[in-house]
């Protein structure tokens, strides 16, 4: 499969919000095609009950639409999927899909108090109790006791990279740091599944624990002849995206690096490395990501993507410094939060103060300083960092990058240079020492300086503080 160049891998990332699909070239780690889908729930039911869930067959048609017209596709030697946490596919013994809910579904609020009697405590799991469906757990107890006639079916409990995996495989397979993604599933201090999973009998509906590097086999006949894709393409095991984006900044760090990654999407997840544990605090929806190798990686974080869309409304132009200085000039702010999943100011209805006469380009400043000043709390939450990598699209914000150096000017504030953190993750399980070594450094953030934005960040910080006590 070498004829006419490389190998191609191909990384599968499905997030919350959109399924990319990329064609990476395995001699030079450059990308050859990056395709992109949006994502959306589709609404249905388990058990006579309705629920919105994952749209894992529109997913699958546009996927294997996709690989069928790569014209280089029988040069695909490999699939690695990668996907967002919190949400997990119940298999049949015959392999047709249960439920594989929306971990946004208001559904599990039905059964919340229930299941904050049943979870394992924090200092088990160091996973917070989050909203809705974001505990894999409050997920599977909805399951287990509104639909037990369905649930009473399952065979299989696979978190959605595996389910990727198995698909594209046949063979079914766990990994730690799907596990560990805020699921209550697991005890990231003991490398096990929590007590929760053996008092509702959920054990033996996982399958066997394997690395995410791990070759499950070969692509399954019936998806050789959808895909056209060549035999004996591998399939890995796959990992959790923040994590494989962790993984591929670690990878260039030394050994035991003062190092805090921001990675970002819908989500915006700080991950510090050799964090003290001691740290975190369930009600600030802190914990520990287990990364790839099984250890524990101190987390905080917010639904950044999506709040970052809220207090820009409808303002599609890009944010200038301009717009961001008549911000700061008339102080008008947004104070969390924007949604009701988790974020280190769980609880609180976000709110505009003095915004309504900004334009378009001041909505977006004014959304890009919001979203720059809860990652630094995030960092402070953490403990203080003097290397932060910003991954994702805000390091493409035009104004982010300069604000949070602004905010941390003690800090070596660097940009990704990844096209994809995610598919660098990925491309460094599959490849392990032979993954080429990066083209091009990261690009570090000059010096910035902001006139009033330190006096902001105190005003900032007081209004929350009196919002809290309003509220």
């Amino acid at each position: 499969m070498t004829h006419g160049g490389h190998d191609l891998i191909a990384v599968i990332d499905v997030g919350k919000t959109n399924t990319k699909l990329s064609i990476l070239d395995a001699g030079t780690g450059a990308p050859i095609q990056v395709l992109q889908r949006a994502n959306a729930p589709v609404s249905g039911g388990v058990g006579g009950r309705p629920m919105r869930q994952l749209d894992l067959g529109g997913i699958e048609q546009w996927l294997f639409a996709q690989l069928r017209g790569q014209g280089a596709r029988d040069r695909i030697s490999a699939i690695l999927p990668v996907a967002h946490g919190a949400a997990c596919v119940l298999l049949d013994g015959q392999g047709r899909v249960i439920a594989a809910p929306d971990y946004e579904e208001s559904c599990f609020r039905e059964t919340a108090i229930e299941y904050d009697r049943l979870r394992s405590p924090f200092s088990e799991t160091q996973s917070p109790r989050l909203p809705d469906g974001l505990n894999v757990g409050a997920q599977l107890h909805y399951l287990q006791t509104r639909c037990p006639e369905a649930f009473a079916q399952v065979a299989l409990i696979l978190p959605l990279p595996q389910y990727w995996a198995w698909r594209f495989s046949g063979v079914a397979a766990c990994e730690v740091s799907s596990l560990g993604a805020h699921s209550d599933l697991w005890q990231p201090a003991r490398g096990c599944f929590s007590g929760l999973v053996g008092r509702c009998g959920w054990t033996d509906l996982f399958p066997p624990l394997r690395e995410a590097s791990a070759v499950l086999g070969t692509v399954q006949p019936e998806v050789l002849q959808a895909t056209g894709l060549p035999p004996g393409c591998r399939v890995y095991c796959g990992v959790h995206d923040s994590n494989a984006s962790w993984l591929a900044h670690l990878r260039d760090a030394e050994p035991g690096a003062d190092l805090t990654v921001i990675s970002s999407g819908t989500w915006t997840i700080a991950m510090k490395n050799g964090a003290d544990l001691g740290r975190l605090r369930e009600e600030r929806d802190m914990l520990a990501n287990v990364d790839v190798f099984g250890s524990p990686v101190a987390t905080a974080r917010f639904m950044g993507g999506r709040e970052y869309a809220l207090v820009a409304g409808n303002a599609t132009a890009a944010p200038t410094f301009a717009g961001l200085q008549r911000v700061i000039d008339t102080g008008a702010m947004a104070l969390p939060s924007f949604t009701d999943s988790g974020g280190p100011y769980p609880g609180r209805p976000g709110r505009l103060v003095g915004a309504e006469n900004l334009s378009e380009r001041e909505r977006a400043a004014l959304a890009s300083i919001y979203v720059a000043l809860m990652v630094d709390e995030l960092i402070g939450l953490l403990g203080p960092s003097h290397n932060i990598i910003v991954d994702g699209p805000l390091a493409s914000n035009p104004l982010f990058p300069g604000l949070l150096k602004a905010l941390r000017p003690e800090a070596v504030v660097a940009l990704s240079t990844l096209v994809s953190g995610a598919a660098a993750g990925a491309l460094a399980l599959v490849l392990g020492d032979a993954t080429p070594a990066r083209a091009e450094a990261n690009y570090t953030v000059g010096k910035v300086r902001i006139a009033g934005l330190a006096a902001y960040r105190d005003a900032w910080r007081k209004l929350i503080t009196e919002h809290a006590e309003a509220a």
